[in-house]
């Protein structure tokens, strides 16, 4: 019995290793749509293109994930290929986001990865804006507020002075 066991278990563990192997040929439709550039600063642009519409096919790219709405793909004068541009919103957050399109006759359904880094190259983008923390800022934007703010503190301060001073000579308060 022991005999028997060891070679079923190893056909079994072939088996399995070769469906592995071959479900990602059915599976992988990351590669049918090609994002470029693959990693974008929030702001920047971006296009799509995809063969798998066929030639002169068209399609309709979802680029919700990262805020940017829907999107045509069409084919170019010269191009086989179906392609199509959208700005990524400067207030998309850092991370991967999927990019999908899918064909107009077909229906046949492509994906992309789309990397958002606050990175571009050798640069790094500066934040831009404020942080919104509830408080509210130490100064404010107006002159004028500040300067009657700073007024008020000081006749607090001098008007606390007096009455530590008088109360420490014996005057009372």
């Amino acid at each position: 019995m022991r005999r028997t066991v060891r070679p079923l278990t190893g056909a079994a563990l072939a088996v399995a290793a070769a469906a592995l192997a071959v479900a990602p040929a059915y599976g992988a439709s990351a590669g049918d749509l090609e994002v470029s550039p693959a990693s974008v600063v929030p702001g920047g642009q971006v296009t799509v293109r995809t063969a798998a519409c066929g030639d002169g096919g068209a399609a309709t790219g979802d680029a919700d994930a990262v805020g940017a709405g829907f999107l045509s793909l069409a084919p170019g004068p010269d191009e086989q290929d179906a392609s199509g541009r959208f700005r990524v919103p400067p207030s998309a957050q850092p991370g991967t986001y999927e990019i999908t399109a899918t064909c107009t006759g077909s229906g046949h359904r492509v994906t992309g990865d789309l990397v958002v880094t606050l990175t571009a190259g050798n640069r790094q983008v500066q934040p831009r804006g404020s942080v919104k923390t509830g408080v509210g800022g130490a100064l404010g934007t107006d002159p004028v507020q500040t300067a009657g703010g700073v007024a008020a503190l000081a006749v607090a301060a001098a008007g606390g002075t007096w009455l530590l001073h008088r109360r420490a000579r014996g005057d009372g308060i």
